[in-house]
């Protein structure tokens, strides 16, 4: 593969990041104003978002099989587009349960373009023999400031949840096809040479890593789903200050991924994630004991800093642990568990706000937190002291994890 090449598709792969990002930073900070326009209470929201993650995990469940035998150059050439078209349908739901069938579609093309571009991110990884995957995954964190600023311009300038959605939905089409020219093809057996073939068997160690991406969805989840209305309800900011939670989250998520992969190179991947756990429940303890709005968006900013490589780690240890070309499969399984966290995280906290209050459920969440400190230590004795690394391939020196 010519280096021009792959050094276009990690372009190409990172803006594709930033591109989904930027959607789904609109469509979060719009919550709210979703909320209003059709009056729907705090268990309806969990389960417009459970509607959503429904259709997400559906697609991921099958991305495995689609991965193995079409590759993720394919699948996400197709299904990135169809993101904007999901963010448009939802945009004009008129009623609720209208919007909850175009939620389980906008949630099924966006679970299959995340599952596809983090494969086509660890095809683009393994091709230059050193970390990205942390740099793709900033790409997404500004993409999403950029939309969650967008979505706090258009509630502070009075424009409504259709016009702003739908926006988003109509520019994101011709650019996701434009960005499509210079994926890679994934190494032999995920849509380049002989296809994979009958059931696939992972090692216990994707498992393991899937749990750990669990919780690490988890929690971005409840941060993007509740912090609108953590610091509207809970802390009685005005709306357009309210829209600023996830932004601030995403701020230092971009921060802390574009520093990740130096810093995986140098420490390790399981090191980082024990980190990143122990940083993250301490940054969820001042959210919930402030007392201010101000001192929460700081609070939640800290979350974003701790939490940051998480994810990114997840998927690149994915696609470490078996051969290169079940790569692509071994990421769908892991993003399958991981989304599950995404899927039960908003409405979990929602349940949990309804029979109380938002405090306790950002509170549980810190608890949990703790949960991938745990897991890191795990991950180490599952995997062996020799590192993670491809099954019976070697590993380049900067992969070593």
């Amino acid at each position: 593969m010519a280096t021009t090449g792959v050094a276009r598709a990690r372009r190409s792969t990172a803006a594709t990041f930033a591109l989904v990002g930027f959607v789904f930073g609109v469509w979060t900070v719009r919550i709210p104003a979703l909320a209003d326009r059709l009056s729907l209470g705090e268990s309806a929201v969990g389960f417009t978002v459970f509607a959503w993650g429904i259709g997400a995990l559906t697609c991921m469940q099958l991305t495995r099989s689609v991965l193995a035998r079409s590759g993720s150059r394919t699948v996400l050439r197709l299904a990135a587009p169809a993101v904007g078209l999901g963010v448009l349908l939802v945009s004009v739901a008129d009623s609720y349960p209208v919007l909850l069938a175009f939620a389980v579609l906008f949630g099924m093309a966006f679970g299959l373009t995340d599952i596809a571009m983090n494969a086509q991110a660890s095809t683009v990884e393994l091709a230059m023999g050193r970390p990205v995957m942390n740099g793709m995954h900033a790409g997404w964190s500004a993409g999403a400031v950029l939309g969650g600023l967008a979505g706090a311009a258009a509630a502070a300038a009075g424009l409504g949840f259709t016009p702003t959605l739908a926006l988003a939905g109509a520019l994101s089409v011709p650019v996701a096809v434009l960005l499509g020219r210079d994926y890679l093809c994934d190494p032999t057996g995920t849509g380049a040479g002989e296809p994979v073939r009958g059931r696939v068997r992972l090692p216990a160690a994707v498992y393991l890593v899937g749990a750990l991406c669990f919780i690490a969805f988890l929690i971005e989840g409840s941060v993007a789903d509740w912090s609108g209305l953590y610091l509207r309800d809970a802390l009685g900011a005005g709306d357009s200050l309210a829209a600023l939670g996830y932004p601030a989250f995403e701020v230092a998520m971009l921060a802390g991924r574009l520093v990740g992969d130096r810093a995986s190179a140098r420490y390790g991947a399981r090191h980082l994630l024990g980190a990143a756990g122990v940083g993250t429940a301490g940054a969820f303890v001042l959210v919930v004991a402030s007392g201010s709005p101000w001192s929460a968006l700081l609070g939640f900013a800290l979350v974003g800093a701790a939490v940051c490589v998480a994810v990114p780690l997840t998927f690149s240890l994915a696609g470490t642990v078996v051969p290169q070309r079940l790569a692509g499969v071994a990421i769908a399984q892991v993003g399958a568990l991981g989304y599950t966290g995404l899927l039960l995280g908003p409405v979990l906290i929602g349940l949990v706000a309804e029979a109380s209050d938002l405090r306790v459920g950002m509170a549980a969440v810190a608890g949990l937190a703790l949960v991938i400190s745990a897991g890191a230590v795990l991950l180490r004795t599952e995997a062996g002291t020799g590192g993670v690394r491809p099954v019976s391939e070697p590993t380049p020196r900067a992969l070593k994890q």
